[in-house]
């Protein structure tokens, strides 16, 4: 069995203590210690923990456009798609306990205020209201009709995944799937 280098545990052990217990709560001995390593290795690789929390935003992105980009894989109408963009959201949902959008999360801890961290914040989200508009394009070939309609998706969306986590259900989520089909 491959060992786990030092790099890929301190990553682990942040990215479970910033996604359950909040960045602001997760403190950097306390990453150490559940990583088993020494401080000095930690800022071998990571100056800061807000260096920290930029990687591991960096790595949620990739596994999230990633995933759907999986998800989607099979499915040819553009009507699919979508359903199947919030089915996506509705296991990563089940998968993390309700526990929310890590993005999300982030930002409402502060996350605006770091400027690298609102950038990826915002990219991120950006790049699925693209993703949403990218597939309505498909659909109708309007832009303008597909850019309202995607703000309209995204926020729906968004909403309804912060319901989720709120309420520990994905009632929403299919509340968005009966919505979805009626503004395109």
């Amino acid at each position: 069995m491959k060992k786990t280098s030092v790099n890929e545990r301190i990553l682990q052990t942040a990215s479970r203590l910033f996604y359950q217990q909040g960045y602001n709560s997760t403190g950097i001995n306390q990453i150490v210690a559940e990583a088993e390593i020494a401080i000095g290795s930690l800022y071998k690789h990571y100056r800061s923990k807000e260096e920290l929390l930029i990687r591991y935003l960096e790595l949620e992105e990739t596994a999230f456009f990633k995933g759907l980009a999986e998800y989607l894989e099979a499915v040819q109408s553009p009507g699919e798609k979508l359903m199947k963009l919030i089915d996506y959201r509705i296991a990563l949902q089940q998968r993390s306990g309700f526990a929310g959008c890590p993005f999300i999360k982030i930002n409402a801890e502060g996350g605006r205020l770091n400027k690298q961290v609102a950038e990826l914040v915002t990219r991120h989200k950006q790049q699925q209201k693209t993703t949403i508009k990218n597939i309505l394009l498909e659909r109708t070939g309007k832009k303008r009709d597909a850019d309202l309609a995607a703000a309209a998706i995204f926020l729906l969306i968004e909403g309804a995944v912060v319901s989720s986590s709120m309420n520990g259900n994905t009632d929403d989520l299919q509340a968005v799937k009966k919505i979805v089909p009626t503004l395109v």
